[in-house]
């Protein structure tokens, strides 16, 4: 009975695991589109009658929408969980810019996992979670990036991006240029299993984009208002035409995409998702829910989210279960049968069961909302805000009656729940950033210095107090200076290259960059003065700094010795009036 049992047994055994192999032999293929600022409401598939994104609406109804689905307030920290699967607390990320923005290099990312699992891996797009290496995507697990690593960017037309950490020109409307990058990598890699990450940078600010998607909206009346009530000023809403216009070049992008999988035979081999990483950039529609980008309210943290597998997922399922972007990570790896084990816990789990399964056993959860002291947590049925109030949002999306009150029981269990969360996963998070800006890493050849990372003295300012993209200006003095708190990962020699404006009469002004004793002199030998731009292609009025052309200009050849230390760049002769303003510096090792 025995050996006849192992008989049937052992073929089964061996018949399964044949099977689970011929699985992972053709693993489907991934791409993550993720969009900057755009609201779940601002989709017309979502009931926006002021838009048209048929290529969107299409690969949801083909698809599986997620219609209660969360991500962080702002741009970093969704980044962050998209890539790890884990609260972007856990992976020390605080801030949108000098360096709060970078994810710890013990957290490992999707790309990672999907590269050891045999996947070729791309990014092309606007990064935000760390610019020097090891925090680059090039050292996070993607073998080919394009676009750039910090977060407000200046100009949207054939802007300075990088390509694998060498500084490059873009070509066109940034958008359509990351597209374009997008399926040039699917047709070189239609044989062979692929992760395509897409994080488009629109309709973040500045409100730019091309002219035959602008005009649709440029004296466009919109039918629908936010739930604050009619735009109170011109302002307002040029800036809502603006994203409109935006969010319908996303969709054209989206249909090219969709267009290169099925000429190539992919569609139905290739698992496409879409999602956006905050609320809506301003007090436009999104279905009278309450909070924008930034708040942790219900409208500043739910995003649209669609999965579309052609042939393999349901179509026009709608799921109403709360779920998060922490579920990403974990429910792809469930779907395409990677491996590889994580080398942390996820705080997401897989939706799988949610995606293939009609009323599967699912338990009750919390998920939750932080950003800088601001706290919130959703439940099912309810939401717990950021000064403990309790709202019914089945019935009251607006966050506009307390029933706390008449609901003391769920107010305290989500109370409890809020403050465990504070002392086990909040407490990860540390008071003070004591990490360095790395330079030197062997992963990359070119180490990028912006003026983002510094500190100025003396009267040198910002060119706006949004750092991302900024420059600095006003160097008037030579006991002004920059430094940056940074450490060498290996010694070396490095070309040292400033990216520079200043006017004629500043030729023959000298400067030093320095680490302890080490440093490298040198000269201002050409002037170079062009005028800030970006104003003309913008359609409202931005918040964030102009830009200009920055001329590069090597200072020579500096020694650099292992360990921490503080990166000074500071004048010692001064020609003129002013000095320079600065921009970025490059260390390349040589």
């Amino acid at each position: 009975m025995k050996y006849n049992l192992i008989k049937i047994f052992v073929p089964l055994i061996i018949l399964i695991c044949l099977r689970c192999n011929k699985l992972n032999e053709n693993p489907p293929n991934v791409i993550i589109i993720l969009t900057d600022d755009q609201g779940w409401g601002d989709l017309s598939i979502k009931g926006n009658l002021d838009i048209s994104t048929p290529n969107i609406d299409k690969l949801a109804s083909t698809g599986v929408q997620f219609d209660r689905f969360y991500v962080s307030p702002v741009c970093s920290p969704t980044r962050a969980e998209l890539l790890t699967g884990r609260y972007h607390v856990r992976g020390g990320v605080y801030s949108t810019s000098t360096g709060g923005e970078r994810l710890d290099i013990d957290e490992e990312t999707i790309a990672e996992v999907f590269k050891k699992a045999g996947y070729r891996t791309a990014a092309y797009g606007k990064w935000h979670n760390g610019m020097q290496a090891p925090y680059h995507p090039n050292s996070r697990g993607f073998d080919d990036y394009y676009g750039f690593c910090s977060g407000h960017w200046g100009n949207y037309h054939n802007p300075l991006l990088e390509h694998n950490g060498d500084l490059v020109k873009g070509d066109g409307f940034i958008i359509d240029d990351f597209t374009n990058h997008g399926i040039d990598f699917i047709k070189e890699n239609k044989n062979n299993p692929f992760f395509l990450y897409l994080p488009f940078n629109t309709p973040h600010s500045p409100m730019q984009v091309p002219e035959r998607f602008w005009k649709k909206f440029k004296n466009k009346n919109l039918s629908q208002i936010g739930s604050n009530g009619p735009f109170k000023t011109q302002h307002q809403l040029d800036h809502t035409r603006a994203a409109l216009a935006m969010c319908e070049n996303i969709d054209w992008n989206v249909g090219r995409i969709l267009e290169e999988l099925e000429k190539n035979g992919l569609s139905k081999k290739t698992i496409v998702i879409y999602l956006s990483d905050n609320g809506p950039n301003g007090k436009r529609w999104n279905a009278q829910m309450k909070g924008i980008k930034g708040t942790t309210d219900e409208g500043g943290v739910r995003s649209p989210f669609i999965i579309n597998w052609k042939g393999k997922i349901p179509k026009g399922k709608i799921i109403e279960k709360i779920t998060g972007v922490i579920d990403l990570f974990p429910t792809l790896k469930d779907i395409t049968g990677i491996r590889v084990k994580p080398k942390k816990p996820f705080d997401g789990i897989s939706l799988k069961p949610l995606i293939f399964i009609d009323n599967p056993d699912w338990e009750d959860r919390l998920i939750y909302s932080y950003w800088k002291g601001r706290f919130s947590v959703r439940s099912q049925d309810y939401r717990l805000d950021k000064d403990n109030i309790l709202f019914d949002m089945v019935n009251d999306p607006n966050q506009t009656i307390n029933i706390g009150e008449k609901k003391p029981k769920i107010l305290e269990k989500l109370i409890r729940a809020k403050r465990k969360w504070e002392k086990e996963v909040l407490v990860e998070l540390p008071k003070k950033d004591s990490r360095p800006f790395i330079i030197g890493h062997r992963s990359l050849q070119t180490t990028q210095i912006p003026a983002r990372d510094g500190k100025a003295h003396g009267a040198i300012k910002r060119s706006n107090r949004h750092p991302n993209c900024t420059f600095f200006t006003n160097w008037i003095n030579l006991e002004d200076k920059i430094t940056w708190e940074v450490e060498v990962a290996e010694k070396g020699n490095f070309e040292v290259i400033i990216y520079y404006s200043c006017k004629k009469d500043a030729i023959g002004s000298e400067f030093e960059i320095s680490i302890g004793s080490d440093k490298v002199l040198g000269r201002i030998k050409e002037g170079h003065d062009p005028e800030e731009y970006g104003y003309e292609d913008d359609r409202s009025k931005r918040t964030e700094s102009y830009v200009k052309d920055f001329k590069p200009l090597s200072l020579g050849i500096i020694n650099l010795k292992k360990g921490p230390g503080t990166l000074s760049l500071k004048a010692i002769k001064k020609n003129g009036e002013s000095l320079m303003d600065f921009r970025l510096m490059l260390l390349k090792r040589i």
